[in-house]
């Protein structure tokens, strides 16, 4: 299992390279190169989830609601 901290470290090292204008980043002696934005904004999201999971938030909240007829 990957701990808050590395997921953090992930997204942060994503995000520098991204708003560099760069899409290799490396992290922990690893590097991934990216083929699009797109590619990377993918996996931007995907941490953010994870992040946001593993601190336990709600990211998504649905409200149903019905007049009873």
């Amino acid at each position: 299992m990957v701990s808050l901290a590395q997921l953090t470290v992930w997204r942060d090292a994503l995000m520098a390279a991204r708003y560099r204008g760069v899409r290799t980043v490396e992290y922990d002696g690893k590097r991934v190169t990216y083929a699009s934005d797109g590619e990377m904004a993918a996996a931007l999201a995907d941490l953010n989830r994870k992040i946001a999971g593993a601190e336990g938030r709600v990211s998504v909240v649905r409200i149903q609601s019905s007049k009873g007829l």
